[in-house]
């Protein structure tokens, strides 16, 4: 099966969400290549980069799959390749 590299990058900006969202990546560990975590105290949210290999349809439905939690922000960037 063909596999496509991508980043998702979320936003959350309900901090409450923060175990749904552990728990639905979770779900998508094996695709899943590296995660980068930033709190933003200032503003009260966190920045998360998530790089994942992964067949289209698993991505889509990862990012569609956040997108639907309430207080998190999700967008995917596809590499080229």
């Amino acid at each position: 099966m063909e596999t496509r590299v991508a980043v998702i990058s979320i936003i959350v900006t309900e901090s409450d969400r923060v175990e749904m969202l552990n728990d639905l990546l979770h779900e998508y560990s094996a695709y899943i290549i590296g995660r980068m975590g930033i709190p933003y105290k200032e503003k009260g949210i966190s920045i998360i980069s998530i790089a994942i290999d992964a067949p289209m349809d698993k991505i889509n439905s990862l990012t569609g799959a956040l997108g639907r939690l309430d207080g998190i922000n999700a967008k995917v960037t596809y590499a080229k390749v």
